[in-house]
């Protein structure tokens, strides 16, 4: 059964980092694309980053790029999203997803995902 774990959410500091990880297990590791997401109250689930595990083609939805990276340990089934110059409007629930076949823009950009994990709350505020 595919599970998707994620950790290293908290309160961060505008400017602040943080880095969130997703573990998962179940399924063929590389013949997948993980993303990243984010939700807040009253609005649509948003693509953050995703990136197949493949040919490590990387999508940033344009809010995040140059702040966050999506990177991957293959040995150790885990997603990473590195967050840097963390704005108030980062502040959301973050969860990583899972996609087979591994098309990046349709997940990210329609949010075409076969796996959600439960999240992991990110709040930047001072």
């Amino acid at each position: 059964q595919l599970q998707l774990v994620e950790s290293g959410g908290g309160l961060v500091q505008p400017g602040g980092s943080l880095r969130l990880s997703c573990a998962a297990s179940g399924f063929t590791w590389d013949t997948y694309a993980i993303g990243w997401f984010r939700q807040v109250p009253g609005k649509e689930r948003e693509g953050v980053s995703c990136t197949a595990l493949d040919t490590g083609t990387t999508y940033y939805a344009d809010s995040v790029k140059g702040r966050f990276t999506i990177s991957t340990d293959n040995a150790n089934k885990t997603s990473y999203l590195q967050m840097n110059n963390l704005e108030p409007d980062d502040t959301g629930e973050y969860y990583c997803a899972a996609k087979h076949p591994a098309v990046v823009y349709n997940m990210c950009v329609r949010r075409s995902v076969d796996f959600w994990g439960k999240g992991t709350r990110v709040t930047v505020s001072s």
